[in-house]
Parts: C-alpha cells; structure tokens; sequence
C-alpha cells in the first residue's frame, strides 16, 4: 500500500486538536480513495479490501494525509470490524 497523494483531498488541518474524536463512515473496496464531509462525521472511502486490518490502515492514512499529520497521530478508538468508525487524534496541537 502506498502512501495516499494529496490531490483531491479536503484540508482536515482543523481536526488537528488533541483528544478529538472524529467519526468516520468507511466503504472499502472502492473505485478511488476519496474523503466527502457528511451529516455527523466524514465518509471515507478506500481501495482496500477489508481484511487483515488492511482497509483500517488504508481509511487512518488518508485521513492523516488530509489531515496534514503522521498516521501515528491517529488511533482506532472503535469500530475495527465495524463501517462505522471513531478515531482520536492524539499528536501535538
């Protein structure tokens, strides 16, 4: 898996405060990796196919490049096996 371009995704750089929860609504095995702000959190959608965490990694390392951080910053707080997901921001301010 390489690391996810720039191109084509939303400044996220507000998100960036530590101990922010951020939902997420993940579809993996899409056409393209993409970010659209929704009602209540974002919809990310990934190439991945949802196995071995893969597709988890994929949504945490497009969600940092949008973010502007490093994808250790982000921590999967629920939803491993589940669409819906929360992440919390957990690097410097």
């Amino acid at each position: 898996m390489g690391k996810p371009k720039k191109k084509n995704l939303p400044d996220l750089g507000h998100l960036c405060v530590p101990g922010m929860e951020i939902a997420v609504r993940a579809t993996p095995k899409a056409a393209r990796n993409a970010i659209v702000p929704a009602e209540g959190g974002l919809k990310v959608s990934v190439t991945a196919a949802p196995e071995n965490g893969k597709a988890n990694e994929a949504v945490r390392s497009l969600l940092a490049a949008a973010m502007g951080t490093a994808a250790s910053n982000l921590n999967l707080r629920r939803g491993a096996a589940s669409r819906s997901k929360v992440f919390v921001y957990t690097g410097p301010a």
